[in-house]
This record gives structure tokens, C-alpha cells and sequence, in this order.
């Protein structure tokens, strides 16, 4: 696992970074600043397991009952 300061990522933390730069890696493609002003915005397979994988770093893969 890989550590940011003292604390151990989890798989889900871990996923979540892996996510996080290919999301950026996209964006620099793009020369975008934001994945809103892309065209595929609401159809990007991308940003979608991206935001699963903040999802799932949050409630830490259960289901249900997790509220923001």
C-alpha cells in the first residue's frame, strides 16, 4: 500500500488516486480546466468510475445508507 504521511491508503484511496490522474491526464488532453466544459460531459465513461471511485473511497465499498 502506499502511504501519504503517516496514514496507509487503502484500495479504495489507492483506486481513488489512480482515478484522480487519468482524469487530469484527460483534461491536459483536452486543455480543459474542468470535465464540465467537455463536450462528453454526461456520457464520459471516465468521470462516471471516477465518481464511483470517490464514492466508493467514502463509504469504503458499502452500499446504501451513505449520505454526503
Amino acid at each position: 500500500m502506499q502511504k501519504t504521511n503517516t496514514k496507509e491508503l487503502d484500495k479504495f484511496e489507492v483506486y481513488l488516486n489512480e482515478m484522480i490522474n487519468k482524469l487530469q491526464d484527460c483534461q491536459r488532453e483536452k486543455s480543459l480546466k474542468s470535465c464540465s466544459s467537455c463536450e462528453f460531459y454526461l456520457k464520459c465513461e471516465l468521470r462516471s468510475e471516477y465518481v464511483s471511485a470517490v464514492y466508493n473511497s467514502m463509504s469504503k465499498g458499502d452500499t446504501g445508507g451513505f449520505e454526503f
